[in-house]
């Protein structure tokens, strides 16, 4: 019989990483003989939710269990280390673990699309698993619970890996001595198959974090294989704990839902949608570059935010009139932050010029409402008009995106796509 363990909340912004506590489980509980099916799975859940760890991602794993003896010490192995290892300590981390048993249902599914896709709390959740007969236990408030049963019944319709080496306990929280050059070197060597793991217009190393956990690195890549040959090409001055392979919905846009109207888009949700370009775009005090996006319904502020870096640029270029398909969630302040946009139309764009003379020098204007005058051969033109003149568009219709540096997990990159 298949077993299925969810964990989640397990560390903050001072330490510990879930995917590191659920590796430390997988090898307890394989030196009992156990055995896991598959790739453990790390699962991004919706980066708007309010009480989110770091990363927003739930875990989970399989393994054939034979009796109820097996049951209650994979159970044991489970909660013991989820305790010991989760930063309880924090008022903000709140573990939960669930266990599952049978089918993943199609119910299952839509229950974890529902959390990758909304805000569910944790009495929705309490209240799914006892329909289920999925066994919780809650850590603290045990807000977990909601993402562990997600991390269960994540659809496998589209998927990625991630490679995850983790430093040994004495260096965490120090600088990680990861050599940059044999990074950029294995980028060159296995993109498109790993991808996201450099950004190299902004001299960016994305394998990297910044905080105090126990990850040294993470490498992002389409299979197993390609993430297991980039791993080798990195090199590094620290020693390496162990390394794991996790099955992810990472960089599959799982987290974004169509929508027809404007109208219809609410906070806290992340969307796909088509509309025309109201206003011209404008950058606002700390390089912000804004829009406003209409359809019949109404209108959305459309953001591309600072980190986006040269992303901005091309916002810069839109002009009202242009047809686009945008991509991104809506947060708080109820602005849609992009992701990715797709051009699909351009409008025409105009500048106004004073009219030429006939003498073929152009005119000057003669004043307020008093039309125009030639300065070379002193011919006045009382009801002239301005020329029209159509612009060149320095743009392009496709998509353009948000450069890796400023990536969410669940953003899907071009080279996904194309």
């Amino acid at each position: 019989m298949y077993m299925y363990i969810g964990i989640d909340d397990t560390d903050s912004k001072d330490g510990m990483c879930t995917t590191y506590i659920s590796s430390v489980i997988i090898d307890k509980l394989k030196d009992f003989g156990f055995n896991i099916v598959g790739y453990p799975r790390l699962i991004r859940l919706n980066p708007f939710a309010r009480y989110k760890t770091r990363g927003n991602g739930a875990l989970s794993f399989k393994l054939n269990v034979e009796s109820e003896d097996d049951i209650q010490k994979v159970k044991e192995i489970v909660l013991k280390n989820v305790e010991k290892l989760s930063q309880l300590d924090d008022e903000r981390t709140n573990p939960g673990v669930v266990f599952y048993y049978g089918e993943i249902t199609d119910e299952l599914k839509s229950y974890s699309l529902k959390v990758i896709r909304n805000i569910i709390t944790i009495d929705d959740a309490q209240k799914f698993a006892a329909k289920i007969g999925a066994d919780i236990f809650k850590f603290k408030k045990g807000r977990g619970i909601i993402g562990a049963l997600a991390g269960i019944g994540c659809p496998n319709t589209d998927k990625t890996y991630e490679l995850l080496a983790y430093r040994i306990p004495e260096n965490y929280g120090k600088k990680r001595k990861i050599n940059h050059e044999s990074v950029f070197e294995m980028n060159k060597n296995t993109y498109p198959q790993t991808f996201d793991n450099v950004d190299g217009d902004n001299k960016y190393i994305a394998i990297e974090p910044h905080t105090p956990c126990p990850i040294l690195y993470g490498i992002r890549g389409e299979s197993p294989e390609a993430v297991l040959n980039a791993h080798n090409m990195v090199k590094v001055c620290e020693p390496i704990e162990k390394v794991a392979v996790f099955e992810t919905n990472q960089h599959t846009d799982m987290h974004l839902l169509k929508i027809e109207k404007i109208a219809d888009m609410e906070k806290f949700k992340c969307y796909i949608k088509e509309g025309t370009v109201k206003t011209p775009p404008q950058t606002y005090e700390g390089g912000h570059v804004i829009f406003i996006l209409n359809d019949s319904s109404g209108e959305i502020p459309c953001a591309a935010y600072e980190p986006t870096k040269e992303f901005r640029d091309i916002v810069r270029k839109l002009a009202p009139g242009d047809k686009l398909r945008v991509y991104g969630g809506i947060g708080e302040k109820g602005t849609l932050n992009i992701e990715k946009i797709e051009i699909l139309e351009l409008s025409k764009v105009y500048k106004t010029q004073n009219p030429i003379c006939e003498c073929g020098k152009r005119m000057k204007s003669a004043g307020s409402g008093k039309g125009f005058k030639c300065i070379k051969c002193g011919l006045k033109l009382r009801e002239g008009i301005k020329d029209k003149i159509e612009i060149e568009r320095d743009l392009k219709t496709g998509f353009y995106e948000v450069p890796p540096s400023a990536r969410r997990h669940l953003s899907k990159p071009l080279v996904r796509i194309e």
